[in-house]
């Protein structure tokens, strides 16, 4: 099961670059405008890719892990996110508001059926789409698991990644008070969202320093310091759909939902040394999905970037590629 990638750069399983042949913004109500843009063959098989966060944005990287000659490649920004309007903006923002303009993305773009990929938080909203609307999900490909589970938040924001690298937790815990740190994540929200823009990009820096610190297998532990306005809007709607438990129904519900796919086929890649998303997820997570197939990649982290996940992913793509011509 575990998979090496040698010591290739990412960029050397990638496609070249290319330009979009469509970009717009997309009216989705609820006072929302998204970015979307098209890429690739106009007339080739869809592919809609959900970017992690939540908060993140999509980035013409995305572009490179699907043959330009086979895939027509659809990004967009969520909500709040990159090139959306208003940026920033929590208000009619939830995990049901995005599944929602994906579906409308769908028809706006006439398209059928079509292969959904995203990774980590993209990864969530795929599951969930898919659990949704299966009759419109032809194969789903899933990059750093995050499930949207009590466990998997407080692994990450109570401490559980802080005992491996507990220089870069200090810096995360120790701007709140000790009587507050039984709450990391409610700790943030009050402090996000305190109405003090200096106050919010400083906590929004270091919000996403810790997630960044520890991104890669190949990380010193320090995630650098991100542009200000994208770290405050990055550490905001991240926080809000943490504090929300993204608005499910339940815990483990996506787990719980594993038959309204089961007939779905799909490739789940997952860093063997992922200390965001630990790999027991996407083991869980497989093994209640018939058609559902792992490939941990052993010398890799969480990154979509490490040169393992990298080569995984455009190995899947291009086998579903090869599967598609061969219909």
């Amino acid at each position: 099961m575990d998979k090496s990638s040698g010591q290739k750069s990412a960029s050397s399983y990638l496609f070249p670059p290319i330009d979009p042949f469509d970009q717009r913004m997309i009216d989705v109500g609820d006072g929302h405008n998204v970015y979307m843009e098209q890429s690739g063959n106009p007339d080739g098989h869809p592919v809609v890719v959900l970017h992690g966060g939540p908060g993140g944005g999509c980035s013409p990287a995305m572009r490179r892990y699907f043959d330009p000659n086979h895939y027509r490649v659809i990004l967009f920004d969520q909500r709040g996110c990159g090139r959306s309007r208003p940026h920033a903006s929590v208000e009619n923002n939830t995990t049901w508001h995005l599944v929602a303009d994906i579906e409308r993305i769908r028809e706006e773009l006439g398209i059928d059926k079509w292969v959904v990929f995203g990774g980590s938080w993209g990864a969530t909203l795929s599951l969930l789409y898919a659990q949704t609307h299966p009759e419109r999900v032809l194969h789903l490909v899933l990059r750093g698991v995050f499930l949207m589970t009590r466990r998997e938040l407080d692994w990450f924001y109570q401490g559980g990644a802080g005992s491996f690298w507990p220089e870069a937790w200090a810096r995360f815990q120790d701007p709140i008070p000790e009587d507050e740190r039984h709450d990391m994540i409610g700790a943030y929200n009050k402090r996000l969202f305190s109405g003090n823009m200096k106050d919010e990009v400083a906590f929004g820096r270091v919000w996403s320093g810790w997630e960044n610190s520890l991104a890669s297998m190949r990380s010193a532990g320090m995630g650098g310091e991100a542009p200000g306005d994208y770290a405050r809007a990055f550490a905001r709607l991240e926080n809000h759909y943490f504090s929300n438990f993204g608005w499910l129904e339940e815990d483990r519900q996506i787990l719980n939902n594993m038959d309204r796919i089961a007939h779905i086929p799909g490739v789940i890649v997952q860093g063997r040394y992922d200390m965001i998303c630990p790999p027991v997820m996407a083991y869980e997570l497989a093994s209640r999905w018939p058609h559902g197939e792992l490939q941990i990649v052993g010398d890799a982290g969480h990154a979509l970037s490490e040169p393992g996940i990298s080569a995984e992913l455009v190995r899947a793509m291009n086998r579903i590629a090869t599967d598609s011509l061969g219909s």
